[in-house]
């Protein structure tokens, strides 16, 4: 199958609502109360855009933006669990191909318009030895740790291990490898830490 712009992926399950335990019971979790922490958001490529050089090759597996499987998912019609995931190299914000892992070496590579960024420990800008400080909400990230390299980031002057800032509100999560990561698009990274 040769697409456009697109990559198409099969999955067999939009939400991850089970787990099994040690001993190999299969249970089942009610996602409805956190319905986006539970989307898949990988699966194996079946096509790759043709127009498109992304070095991604069928049998990889891609990581998508959440919206791939929202509302039963962009089905590509007359194919059994076959998703289409829209590629636009131009512009990230409609970009849903985030990442890939070669299935011959196993590495991560971000895709155009994106960053996969380890979490950072924010320094609290308030503390006090004298007087107990209770928080009543967490405070939002906007730091991160270069994970992945792409070639798109000698653009930008960054390098694996770089922190960097990001704008508040874009520490979309997503789950590499039983590690969570920071998704962010390039164009929402502010600064690199320099280091003191």
């Amino acid at each position: 199958m040769k697409t456009f712009d697109l990559f198409v992926v099969e999955i067999h399950k939009l939400t991850n609502d089970t787990i099994k335990t040690d001993s190999g019971l299969e249970l089942y979790l009610d996602t409805k109360f956190d319905d986006f922490k539970h989307r898949t958001t990988h699966a194996p490529v079946v096509a790759v855009p043709f127009k498109y050089d992304t070095g991604v090759n069928p049998g990889d597996t891609l990581y998508f933006h959440h919206l791939v499987v929202l509302n039963e998912g962009q089905v590509l019609t007359g194919e059994d669990n076959h998703y289409l995931v829209r590629y636009d190299p131009e512009h990230a914000i409609n970009n849903q191909a985030i990442a890939f892992k070669s299935k011959e070496t196993g590495e991560i590579t971000p895709l155009k318009g994106w960053a996969l960024l380890e979490y950072v420990e924010e320094e609290d800008p308030v503390s006090s030895d004298i007087i107990e400080i209770i928080k009543t909400e967490e405070n939002l990230p906007t730091r991160g740790k270069v994970a992945f390299y792409s070639k798109e980031m000698d653009e930008y002057g960054l390098k694996v291990g770089d922190v960097v800032g990001f704008k508040q509100n874009r520490d979309y999560r997503i789950n590499i490898d039983g590690k969570e990561y920071y998704r962010t698009r390039l164009e929402d990274l502010l600064y690199v830490c320099e280091e003191v």
